[in-house]
């Protein structure tokens, strides 16, 4: 039987951080995946360029039943100190709208960094390897079909439910349950709306139009960001953020022109152009085939001139607050987060160990805690490894 200090399940991207964390304080280090590879889901984010992190990271842009639970890990882990790191290894990088930090190249230099800085303190990592048991009778026993490790301690950092196609699964929720931790309901987050049929009449003509909005679900935040129609329904930044806090039976609500006053828009065209198409006016401020798409649902057949001021009005409440009712969510294998996790109430803020299990670390998605879109979730997988390797 082979003893290590610590075993980590999961070499993502909190597991990995982990595991760098206590191999810098000389811990014997183990990381176990069963994918065939590590990082498998950092080389696909940002599209490739992994947005790693962002310069704006606060707790009110987590996601928890417990709100304050993030802020300690966060505090102790900055985004400044992950982006020592990458400077430290040349990796070149910039930043984007609203604090978010790309790779200049590609995801591959942050995965290659994370495995350099484990090869460097002496951390094992075994790829290929699926754990078919765990117990506890002293140390924890880690059984794979590679035999059988003991260790103080063992990090659960497998992840959550989203993007299946990854290798992503249950294991840590699973594994959690059998220590007796509460694992709060879990659901597809940062994930595109879909419609019933009759939204999607108007939707599905529009798939590939994109346009920047203001969107909110019925509680939380408004999001100033794009919006794409798609054969489905909405996706985009703006609707990635807001179902995170959607709830089915919920309306959302769309301003498509975020920033101009939509009635003072069209009554000052119909004094100006009275003879245009209402299509044509619409054009001016929004994509043309949702233009014509809202002026032959809403100013049909007459030109300016000839629309009521009444008509002009409505449209224009339609435009500052479109309301809409999905019927769902294109589920976790287009999410790219899980909602929910472990419940909050039962680790350390501190250290991410559980409270009534020594030795026994929930860290990253696993855990209840789901960041904004733009960076937010890998600064909170940094931060909570890094937390967690200090005391396992």
């Amino acid at each position: 039987m082979q003893h290590y200090d610590a075993v980590i399940l999961g070499a993502g991207a909190a597991g990995l951080m982990c595991a760098i964390s206590a191999g810098r304080r000389g811990r014997r280090v183990l990381v176990l995946d069963h994918a065939p590879q590590a990082g498998s889901k950092i080389l696909i984010s940002g599209g490739g360029r992994c947005n790693f992190t962002n310069t704006g990271t606060a707790p009110d842009r987590f996601i928890s039943a417990n709100p304050r639970f993030a802020r300690s890990a966060l505090s102790r882990f900055r985004p400044r100190d992950f982006l020592e790191m990458v400077e430290k290894h040349r990796i070149p990088w910039h930043e984007k709208t609203l604090g978010q930090l790309f790779c200049d190249r590609s995801a591959k230099d942050i995965l290659a960094m994370l495995l350099a800085e484990c090869a460097a303190v002496g951390v094992a990592i075994e790829t290929g390897a699926r754990v078919t048991e765990v117990t506890k009778p002293g140390p924890f026993h880690t059984v794979t079909g590679r035999g059988t490790v003991a260790s103080e301690s063992l990090v659960l950092a497998t992840g959550g439910l989203s993007i299946p196609k990854m290798g992503a699964t249950g294991f840590s929720l699973d594994l959690a349950r059998r220590f007796g931790l509460r694992v709060v309901e879990t659901r597809p987050g940062l994930v595109p709306l879909t419609f019933d049929a009759e939204a999607l009449e108007m939707m599905r003509p529009l798939a590939g139009v994109a346009l920047p909005v203001l969107a909110r679900a019925a509680e939380g935040p408004r999001f100033p960001e794009a919006m794409l129609f798609t054969h489905r329904g909405l996706s985009g930044p703006a609707i990635l953020q807001i179902s995170s806090y959607w709830r089915p039976g919920q309306a959302i609500s769309l301003n498509l022109l975020p920033g101009q006053d939509p009635a003072a828009l069209l009554l000052a065209r119909k004094q100006a152009r009275p003879r245009a198409e209402p299509r044509t006016v619409l054009a001016e401020f929004l994509p043309q085939r949702l233009a014509q798409s809202l002026a032959e649902a809403f100013l049909p057949g007459m030109e300016m001139a000839n629309q009521p001021d009444r008509g002009l009005r409505a449209l224009a409440e339609r435009l500052r607050a479109m309301s809409l009712t999905p019927s769902g969510t294109e589920g976790y294998a287009k999410a790219e987060v899980m909602l929910g996790g472990v419940d909050t109430a039962q680790l350390s803020s501190r250290d991410m160990q559980a409270n009534d299990v020594p030795g026994l670390f929930v860290v990253g998605e696993a855990v209840d805690v789901t960041g904004w879109l733009g960076g937010y979730n890998f600064q909170w997988a940094w931060a909570s490894g890094w937390c967690a390797g200090e005391a396992a």
